[in-house]
């Protein structure tokens, strides 16, 4: 029985293969086909992770790239999106480090080579959703200002075009094991498909999304129909013509997914718990004459943008909402709302995240402004309630374009399972509550991560005792200064657990966070370092400022993904620093000016 078991899931992962290959040869010469509705080999289990058991051509000896099964590097990357390109070329082209990246994908591009759902784009406006890198810039222009997954890759391919990056990448790599060895002081990291890799320097760059979350419903594997979480939406796309729809999640995937999948479906019905306050994104068409004028204040652009809370070209209004009348303050939301983006969530009165009182201004103001487009009584109250779940922006806001406007279809219809949960999962679609079948042809799974810390907590990370940081993790997360973690020497993490992450936009992140892992690998090759640790003190210390920091705001007072609330059994607590960049970055500058302050420092 298992012979014949394995031999299917052979056959399967074949066929699958030359789906996909079919499909890749047809767009390459530009033969319309009908796009596949599932692989073959996830119609029977709902694909929840990624790895090699995904992989559709084993490496046999040898890793992609012609890379070994063994490999020394000085620094190991993991992750080849934003953060893992940054550190590559910096590292290995600025300062001359020998370096590596294991990437469980196909390519370069991180969450913009696993997101291909409808709609999937950027919610950070061109040139701040890029990189500083002028060789990158000048020869690289947009079609829009907030770009969307197909071209974001096409970016990745021009970055490594420019940069030559592909080169020390080794592809469909997912990593499940990193241990320290104290003698040699060097990391042993390892694959799901047998590859090792040694290292003095070991960064991990999987972002906070690397780690999906599925609901516990009973009966998930038994729905007849197409169903993907939204990060392994299929690279052909679903066709969703005729076809009745269920989006199940409101942040900003389910809102992008909603908005596309609305105007062509037979029926869509979106299941919320809690409304998204979206933001009207204000979408404009770019001209390559308008972005090559722009680009002469490129440089102090970037510059700029560290300047500011959250490394957006503009920043809150040095003002109380109370200094200014009613009218005052009407003129400034509205001209806000039209300005689109961030700019009414990043850019209004400085004590809007901090007083109740000012919040509710804004939070009426939105509502106001969102319940004029939704005409059904019921829809509106369900999507823009008079009476807030929660204080505005203290969930991430999503931005729309015409995500409102949808739910005026006869068509197209929202649940409120906070009201009437959904129970289960049948054959023909999904039961509530209330006992009703809700009957599906496609089931979109916008849930969610495990965000922040999921993608390290899983990875096999172990400490200099052989303990798991997914174990150290367990209770409570401790890092200093969301870059590094006491017991982990010579380990480095960006764009994760207790740094700006989700309170900022992720180029930005990114560079101001690995510009200080850069610093500080060249600090230590130049005064001969062998090895840095933080010590548990610092960690307690920058625990305490985290938790802090957020207990000054109204982030604190809602249970949202910032606070690990969105994944049952996770300690509720801020994961995210709330002081914003130039506080950030003078404390990171501090660390270094003070020779590694906060960290147990080994000579050569």
């Amino acid at each position: 029985m298992a012979s014949d078991s394995s031999t299917m899931d052979r056959l399967e992962a074949r066929m699958d293969s030359m789906e996909h290959a079919i499909y890749a040869i047809a767009a390459q010469l530009g033969v319309q086909t009908s796009s596949p509705s599932l692989p073959l080999s996830t119609q029977k289990v709902l694909r929840k992770d990624h790895g090699a058991k995904h992989l559709s051509s084993p490496t046999n000896g040898t890793a992609t790239n012609g890379a070994p099964k063994e490999i020394e590097t000085d620094v190991l990357v993991v992750g080849a999106g934003f953060g893992g390109v940054y550190l590559l070329h910096r590292l290995r082209d600025e300062l001359g480090f020998k370096v590596k990246v294991f990437e469980a994908g196909k390519d370069l591009g991180g969450i913009w080579h696993w997101n291909c759902y409808p709609g999937a784009r950027v919610d950070s406006p061109i040139p701040v959703y890029e990189y500083s890198f002028p060789e990158v810039w000048k020869t690289w222009t947009w079609s829009c200002k907030y770009p969307g997954w197909a071209e974001l890759r096409k970016y990745f391919d021009h970055v490594d075009e420019v940069l030559d990056i592909k080169k020390d990448v080794v592809f469909d790599s997912a990593v499940v094991a990193a241990d320290f060895d104290k003698k040699s002081k060097m990391w042993t990291v390892k694959t799901e498909d047998g590859k090792v890799a040694k290292c003095r320097y070991y960064i991990v760059a999987t972002g906070f999304a690397a780690k999906r979350h599925f609901p516990d419903w009973k009966g998930l594997e038994t729905f007849q129909g197409v169903m993907h979480h939204s990060s392994f939406w299929p690279e052909n796309g679903v066709d969703v013509r005729g076809k009745r729809v269920a989006v199940v999640g409101t942040g900003s995937t389910g809102i992008q997914i909603a908005q596309e999948c609305a105007k062509e479906a037979k029926e869509l019905t979106v299941f919320q718990r809690t409304p998204n306050l979206c933001l009207p994104m204000q979408q404009a068409r770019l001209t390559e004459k308008e972005q090559q004028e722009r680009k002469e204040d490129y440089a102090q652009f970037f510059r700029d943008r560290l300047t500011t809370f959250a490394g957006f070209p503009f920043d809150f209004i040095q003002r109380d909402t109370k200094d200014d009348t009613p009218e005052e303050r009407e003129k400034i939301f509205e001209q806000l709302w039209q300005e689109g983006g961030f700019k009414f969530w990043l850019a209004t009165y400085k004590d809007m995240l901090f007083d109740k009182d000012a919040n509710r201004q804004h939070y009426d103001f939105w509502a106001k402004k969102v319940r004029a487009r939704i005409n059904d009584p019921v829809k509106r109250d369900i999507l823009a309630p008079l009476e807030p779940y929660h204080p505005f922006g203290t969930k991430r806001p999503s931005l729309e374009q015409d995500f409102y406007e949808m739910f005026n279809k006869p068509n197209i219809n929202v649940v409120d399972i906070r009201k009437n949960p959904i129970r289960e999962v049948v054959p023909e679609g999904l039961v509530t509550a209330d006992g009703t079948l809700h009957k599906f042809d496609i089931i979109a799974l916008a849930t969610g991560f495990d965000s922040v810390t999921g993608g390290m907590k899983n990875m096999g990370l172990n400490d200099i005792n052989g303990i798991p940081l997914s174990e150290k993790w367990k209770l409570g997360t401790w890092s200093h200064l969301g870059m590094t973690c006491n017991g982990y020497p010579n380990m480095f993490f960006l764009y994760g657990a207790q740094g700006p992450t989700a309170f900022s936009n992720g180029p930005t992140c990114v560079e101001v966070q690995g510009d200080w892992i850069i610093d500080a690998i060249k600090k230590m090759r130049d005064e001969k370092i062998d090895s840095i640790e933080a010590t548990r003190e610092a960690e307690e210390e920058w625990h305490t400022k985290v938790q802090e920091l957020s207990k000054k705001t109204l982030f604190h007072t809602v249970d949202s993904w910032y606070m690990g609330a969105n994944i049952p059994g996770k300690p509720r607590e801020q994961l995210n620093y709330a002081g914003g960049f130039p506080e950030y970055s003078r404390e990171l500058k501090e660390t270094l000016d003070g020779n590694f302050r906060g960290f147990v420092v080994v000579s050569a």
